[in-house]
């Protein structure tokens, strides 16, 4: 028996294809499956859908790392201001980062993920791992897990709060109060880093993942590993090891909001925040300046990745997503995934701006099977226009 699939929302002409594909997907998902797909070209809203109970446009989900792409926006907005300097010395802002053979990093090594400090020792309590100025003193004596610049690996947690302190010490304010101040308030966008009291009943717990016995013996088949370079940035290291699927779940994770993962947002946020920066919303100038998008999208690590153990493409913060995932977009592109099924980018060549969230935790973390089929059918929407 088929079971009913009510995909609520809009498309614009012309991507009437794209309501199809999200419809298909769902088929394969279970009957409570709840997910969020937008986009915009050239800063115009063409695709506005959603699926599931208790879930309309405005609903808010734990969006994991797509988090990290609010915080590198508000890093390009100074570095396309002067305030900061990709080749400067993070230490000539933060001068307690020298510590431990610290001393010659760049900003610009810094968020390619070529810093080699992915983590502390002992790991962090989960107080600290919701607040990035704990996270960053902590880290400030931590020794490199790689010398600088030989290498790179996935600052997963730590990357925010290393950003952030660069951003303070330079500016006197918050990489949060920046990114509300300068792009969330006056865009009036549905994505948050330091979620309002007053907005909890719009928030949607994380559901847990429900494995099939098959994906239930890949996962008993790894075991975490408490040694290596993947649990120390995902924090299974310490006493006290971050359950992902949990994590945002926690009202003093959402109230912080860690620039590395703890956002909160829809795919109406997503979309609209890389649609502003690169294209403009709604009429308004883009906030990045062309050089400055094509000089954060330039690709700074490519390769082998110490932390995910794979094949992974780093621009600026940004991850290159046209190389890592979708070939058929425009070079250039910068976005972000998160673990827990969410995605965000912008391709500045088509003006696409992309946002997709979900609310249960997919198997395996990260990418989920509907990016590709999704990416790619709006994609081909766009560029037959």
């Amino acid at each position: 028996m088929t079971r009913e699939i009510k995909v609520q929302g809009t498309t614009a002409a012309g991507y009437e294809a794209v309501r199809d594909a999200f419809t298909a997907l769902l088929a394969a998902e279970k009957p409570d499956h709840a997910a969020q797909l937008s986009a915009y070209v050239q800063g115009k809203h063409v695709v506005d859908l959603w699926v599931g109970p208790d879930t309309g446009p405005e609903t808010l989900f734990g969006v994991y790392s797509s988090t990290k792409g609010a915080a590198y926006l508000v890093i390009a907005l100074l570095v396309q201001d002067g305030v900061l300097d990709l080749d400067q010395k993070v230490a000539h802002y933060w001068p307690e980062f020298a510590a431990e053979g610290k001393a010659d990093i760049t900003l610009r090594e810094l968020l390619s993920h070529r810093a080699g400090i992915v983590g502390a020792d002992s790991g962090f309590t989960p107080e600290e791992v919701a607040d990035d100025r704990a996270v960053a003193a902590r880290l400030a004596g931590q020794r490199p897990y790689w010398r600088p610049g030989t290498a790179f690996g996935y600052h997963a947690l730590a990357i925010g709060a290393l950003a952030g302190e660069v951003v303070l010490r330079a500016t006197g304010q918050t990489l949060h109060e920046l990114y509300e101040e300068r792009v969330r308030a006056p865009l009036g966008l549905d994505l948050y880093l330091g979620l309002p009291e007053e907005l909890e009943p719009r928030f949607r717990s994380v559901l847990p993942m429900i494995p099939t016995p098959a994906e239930q013996a890949a996962l008993d088949a790894q075991p975490p590993q408490p040694g290596t370079l993947a649990s120390i940035a995902f924090n299974r290291n310490g006493a006290h090891p971050t359950d992902l699927e949990a994590f945002p779940n926690s009202r003093l994770v959402r109230a912080k909001g860690p620039a590395s993962a703890g956002g909160v947002g829809s795919a109406r946020g997503l979309a609209g925040m890389y649609a502003a920066a690169v294209t403009g919303l709604d009429g308004r100038e883009p906030l990045l300046k062309p050089d400055t998008v094509a000089e954060f999208g330039q690709i700074h690590s490519h390769g082998f990745d110490l932390v995910a153990r794979a094949r992974k493409s780093f621009g600026v913060g940004f991850q290159n997503v046209a190389e890592a995932w979708y070939p058929f977009l425009g070079a250039g592109s910068i976005g972000h995934k998160g673990v827990g099924g969410s995605q965000a980018f912008a391709d500045p060549r088509s003006g696409l701006a992309y946002g997709y969230t979900r609310r249960r935790f997919p198997f395996p973390a990260g990418p989920v099977p509907e990016d590709e089929p999704l990416v790619r059918a709006i994609h081909t929407a766009t560029v037959s226009r």
